[in-house]
């Protein structure tokens, strides 16, 4: 892996055509580059908030390494639930993350399995919750603050990983410099038998192939001491198998209709897919002058779904079936400053304006039904063409106060306004506080009111008026265009490091009006939003962790509780039966996990015969989401653990280096989800043992 704090300083490792640098300019280059990185940071620090974070040490210590997708990853930070479809809670809320690059935001995009971000990009990431600073709004359950991978040593790595399921995985890692240009690209492609989670919990799954296609690429100039220019870029293009149950027959399960006379078809046997397209580009503009840092940035995002059904077998089964397509086109401006007015007070503030055009594309298959539901005549044709533009603006100020030595008090507010499918604004104060009583004690408290519009590319285009009287009638007729959540959200953690260990406890009491949340209706894998009246969220996380030489170690262990109440939006979609039940009375969210653990060590070998060994591993353990029961979400899944182990060895001579792999070592089966409860679609489990080697080599 390329490492940006080492300069090239052979004149033989220069790219053909150019002029390598001598060594005391390649060393400005560093000093230069790694100051413009710190003063990048400072723009945008935590101030108060909960961080948790993992350098690309720790990656490579993980099993799979940055062989594995990001979300896996992501498990392994405190109160991170598993859910299925690759997807993601933090602290029990749906969604509701954005994703930065270097500072610049990242859009969001309609890709449901999809893994935009490769580990092979990461240098360092945090997970930043909690009462989070002015800077940061929006999408607030969440900041994951990603530093990319920069290159000066003219080098790389070409590996390839498979194993179990099928799974086949090569890839391409290069980075270098020429004068004061510095670079980095990766690339891999990767196959798999299991590209969905399975639908039962034996060992082969039908119809769940998978083919990904993955490149990023960072470019950095720096253009003098002050000003440094840099672009990221990338593009995914992710094919997916839709799972099939097994020995189903629509004859038997289905709603009894008919297609030119056939009434059966075997689940085995259905044909579903989706295509998951997505690239992104961002460009930045880093100035740093004393006591002034300014980082200017354009970025725009791309992606699309493509849902092609299983025409027979759906309208057999379901009753009807839908071949979608869905895309979205962000494009925007973020502008964030940071000022230092003295040794007391730090100014920051910044701007960002962002245009989003989604578009939907619909062509439903369904029966015309009676009144009593019965089929009246062969299968017909309804076409849902339509599009929207939403605007985004925003804007925010805060004051970083050093009362003391060992105070420090956050405060400001930011204004967001949104208009799209309808217009909402909010002023939101946000105030937290450092104090620091003693050496290696930290304690935090912080309150921040947020604003977090519903996903506008995930919005709901279907007019339901146009299937009354048809096999694809919507449950009802009414319901609004989801609004935005209004939180209250209070913080209050601690730190301590004695030593080499440090250990930390963090809890956190939400309010919020409106609160988001989103679910899949009907066939294609479209996650649509919708709101809850009042939701109230609290929880405790923990987290422990041990670092001595070759030797690492952490646990975490998390507790929460997320309940809504009154279904306000969207409404159409839902049983009014459930409508009735879920506006007398607080329900758990259907992503509510009351307990969710993690845990891993790593070990390696610096010298004697065994040098270049490491071994690791690590779990993860959540008490069960939710699933119905005599309320909607009113029962639980059984707990789980999955224990994944690691070794890996490096040849530095050689340049190579040999990895193993066992994910769930003791094969537990495992239901991530059953297949009920608001807004869930098929039934999911969790991975089967997997046995996967890996071979890297320097070039």
């Amino acid at each position: 892996m390329v490492d940006r704090a080492a300069p090239a300083t052979d004149p033989d490792q220069a790219t053909p055509g150019t002029t390598a640098p001598t060594a005391a300019a390649a060393k400005d280059i560093v000093v230069t580059g790694a100051r413009l990185d710190a003063a990048r940071a400072a723009i945008q620090p935590s101030l108060g908030a909960t961080s948790y974070g993992i350098t690309n040490a720790t990656i490579q210590a993980l099993p799979g390494g940055d062989n594995q997708n990001f979300n896996q990853i992501v498990l392994q930070l405190p109160g991170v639930v598993q859910d299925g479809g690759g997807q993601f809670h933090v602290r029990n809320d749906h969604n509701n993350l954005q994703y930065r690059i270097n500072g610049t935001i990242l859009p969001e995009g309609v890709a449901v399995f999809g893994q935009t971000l490769s580990p092979r990009l990461i240098q360092s990431f945090n997970l930043l919750t909690g009462a989070l600073p002015a800077q940061y709004g929006l999408r607030t359950a969440g900041i994951l603050d990603i530093t990319t991978k920069t290159g000066f040593t003219n080098n790389g790595n070409v590996s390839i990983y498979g194993g179990s399921n099928g799974t086949i995985e090569p890839s391409l890692t290069y980075g270098g410099s020429t004068g004061s240009t510095n670079y980095f690209v990766s690339g891999d492609y990767r196959h798999d038998d299991v590209g969905i989670e399975r639908v039962d919990g034996r060992r082969d799954a039908i119809h769940d192939k998978t083919d990904q296609y993955q490149g990023f690429a960072y470019v950095d100039h720096i253009l003098n001491d002050a000003n440094r220019v840099s672009f990221v870029g990338g593009y995914a293009n992710q094919y997916f198998q839709i799972p099939n149950p097994r020995g189903l027959h629509a004859a038997l399960v289905g709603p009894g209709y008919a297609v030119n006379g056939r009434r059966d078809f075997l689940s085995d046997d259905l044909d579903e897919r989706q295509l998951e397209r997505t690239g992104f580009g961002q460009l930045a503009l880093l100035h740093d002058a004393g006591n002034l840092t300014v980082q200017t940035s354009l970025f725009a995002r791309y992606s699309a779904l493509t849902y092609r059904p299983d025409m027979v077998g759906e309208l057999l089964f379901n009753g009807q079936a839908q071949r979608a397509f869905k895309q979205d086109f962000t494009a925007g401006g973020q502008v964030d400053a940071v000022y230092r007015l003295g040794d007391a007070h730090t100014l920051r503030g910044g701007v960002l304006v962002t245009r989003d055009r989604g578009a939907s594309d619909t062509t439903s298959y369904v029966f015309p039904v009676d009144a009593t539901g019965a089929q009246t005549g062969g299968p017909l044709t309804i076409a849902d063409r339509s599009g929207k533009t939403e605007w985004t603006e925003s804007v925010y100020a805060q004051d970083e106060w050093k009362l003391t030595p060992s105070v420090t008090i956050n405060y400001g507010a930011r204004f967001d306004h949104y208009c799209g499918y309808r217009c909402e604004q909010q002023l939101s104060p946000r105030i937290n506080g450092v104090w620091q009583p003693a050496k290696g004690l930290a304690i935090h408290a912080g309150y921040a009111r947020y604003f977090s519009p519903a996903p506008f590319e995930n919005v709901a285009l279907t007019t339901v008026a146009r299937f009354v009287g048809t096999s694809a009638a919507a449950p009802g007729t009414q319901g609004a265009v989801p609004y935005a959540e209004r939180q209250d959200y209070v913080d209050v953690g601690f730190q301590q490091v004695l030593g080499r260990v440090t250990f930390g406890v963090d809890g956190y009491h939400r309010r919020s009006t409106n609160l988001v949340d989103e679910g899949q209706f009907g066939a294609p894998i479209i996650l649509t939003p919708f709101n809850y009246a009042k939701g109230r969220i609290d929880g405790v996380e923990a987290n422990a962790s041990y670092a001595h030489g070759p030797f690492l170690a952490y646990a975490n262990l998390a507790y929460s509780k997320a309940q809504g109440r009154n279904i306000v939006s969207s409404n159409f979609n839902f049983d009014p039966a459930d409508l009735a039940a879920i506006s007398r009375q607080f329900i758990y969210l259907d992503h509510d996990q009351t307990y969710t653990g993690s845990g891993g060590l790593s070990y390696k070998v610096d010298q004697g015969m065994l040098s270049g060994v490491q071994l690791g591993g690590d779990l993860i353990y959540g008490s069960g989401l939710r699933r119905d029961g005599d309320v909607p979400n009113g029962g639980k899944l059984p707990p789980y653990v999955q224990l994944n182990l690691s070794t890996s060895y490096r040849i530095p001579s050689a340049g190579l280096q040999l990895r193993f792999d066992v994910i769930n070592v003791a094969d537990h089966v495992y239901q991530i989800r059953d297949g009920s409860g608001i807004g869930v679609g098929a039934p999911q489990y969790g991975p089967r043992r997997g046995l996967f080697v890996g071979i890297s080599k320097d070039i």
